[in-house]
């Protein structure tokens, strides 16, 4: 067994003794540090490379803390107007996952890198940490890896925002069979769009 597939087991106990104790420590050591940061290397590189990390110039990793729970209505005083149905304020949630906020976050954050996956690396009662890999579209390494420059084109400008990365993807319902019939057709607006549309 390979040291990448040794860690990769490893991850899957994360109520082990061993994995318990690494993910406490290192949640100490996040809380610690800014809401974004520069990571020197991936916390897990089986993980990274896997979702398209590599070790190069003009790819790196950013590391990203969000807050847990749900998204509380933002209205003043608590006060919601209009019909009952609008009327509440606390037990919302959001959209979209808060792994797909956190590489958001980043995205804005660093304007110039492109967003390519995100991956978990620990939580404690107030935040969840998420590990971003992001490419450098302007960086001649990258512009010159047949494998990796189909990022630099201008289509995937900020695709975090889009929907495009694999967090970004989950929430728009996309997917084979019965369940995703809502979606045929690449979206929700293009699917009822086509259905209520006189060709």
């Amino acid at each position: 067994m390979g040291a990448y597939k040794y860690m990769e087991e490893l991850y899957k106990k994360k109520q082990s003794d061993l994995m318990r104790f690494l993910l406490r420590v290192r949640c100490w050591q996040f809380r610690q540090l800014a809401a974004i940061h520069r990571a020197s290397r991936p916390t897990r590189p089986d993980k990274a490379r896997r979702l398209g990390y590599k070790n190069k110039q003009g790819v790196c990793i950013y590391r990203t803390r969000v807050k847990r729970g749900g998204r509380k209505k933002p209205v003043a005083k608590g006060i919601c107007y209009g019909k009952p149905k609008t009327a509440g304020v606390n037990q919302l949630k959001f959209q979209r996952s808060i792994q797909s906020v956190a590489e958001e976050r980043v995205g804005r954050a660093c304007g110039g890198l492109r967003v390519l996956n995100s991956y978990w690396v620990g939580q404690d009662a107030v935040y969840k940490y998420y590990e971003v890999i992001c490419v450098d579209p302007a960086h001649k390494a990258v512009r010159r890896d047949a494998r990796l420059n189909w990022i630099c084109t201008a289509v995937h400008k900020h695709r975090e925002l889009s929907g495009l990365t694999s967090a970004g993807r989950k929430n728009r319902g996309i997917g084979k069979g019965h369940r995703h019939a809502k979606v045929i057709g690449r979206s929700r607006r293009a699917n009822r769009k086509r259905r209520n549309t006189l060709s």
